[in-house]
């Protein structure tokens, strides 16, 4: 019962004095027009009552797509449980082990965007970048109430390149290289660096590295084109 009154607090915007992520009411990290189309939804108060760590993840399992808002500005599942997990603040533990499950993609997505919300810089970068290697395809609510094919790779590439994704402003990232600079990243090593070194050795010795239709070394295989540098990208 107390749990359940701390969430309802959260939700207050009348002085929350609750734990806080990035010195903030940690419901605040998703706008506020988009923290009252969640609670007024019909997912929200049929799916996401009286929830805790464990149910939660049964809610993720059954996801289909991820997204923001759609049609009149209908929050998604994906949406909603992204709210109750800030007001869950499960263990740092606990949402690494929804990341790294291999089972369910969904589950891991949602994690990785909490991961975004609600991490410092270095681990977002930490945790996330590993990600970049796991093509699972994933379903896209898109805002005129379609479906779009993407990749987790690609919504990770998206979490740690984009200023908005999912209906949600995030935190500023700085720039991987300055993370770099000040020591707290070590060097990224690129993982096309075998190929690159490869295509070099070809070029020194008067040969052709066979290239793939997309451009690059055949043997690429990945969706994300995510660099070391900042850079921008189309939104989606």
């Amino acid at each position: 019962m107390a749990h359940q009154a701390d969430a309802k607090r959260m939700l207050d915007e009348r002085g929350y004095s609750g734990p806080q992520i990035h010195d903030q009411n940690p419901a605040h990290l998703l706008e506020k027009a988009v923290r009252d189309r969640i609670v007024d939804s019909y997912y929200w108060k049929e799916q996401c009552f009286a929830i805790n760590e464990a149910t939660l993840c049964d809610r993720a399992v059954d996801m289909t797509f991820i997204g923001g808002t759609y049609g009149q500005q209908k929050p998604t599942p994906f949406l909603c449980l992204t709210l109750k997990l800030l007001q869950l603040m499960p263990e740092r533990d606990i949402v690494l082990e929804y990341l790294h499950q291999d089972d369910f993609k969904y589950l891991s997505a949602l994690a990785a965007f909490y991961v975004r919300l609600t991490f410092n810089s270095k681990d977002v970068y930490t945790t996330l970048e590993p990600m970049l290697a796991d093509y699972r395809k994933l379903r896209r609510r898109t805002r005129d109430g379609g479906y779009a094919l993407t990749y987790l790779d690609q919504f990770i590439d998206d979490l740690l390149t984009k200023e908005r994704v999912c209906a949600t402003s995030l935190r500023k990232l700085p720039p991987r290289t300055i993370l770099e600079d000040v020591g707290q990243l070590d060097l990224r090593e690129s993982p096309l660096g075998a190929e690159l070194d490869d295509l070099d050795r070809d070029d020194s010795d008067g040969s052709v590295l066979e290239v793939g239709a997309n451009g690059g070394p055949d043997s690429m295989n990945g969706h994300a084109a995510y660099s070391d540098s900042d850079r921008s990208r189309n939104s989606t």
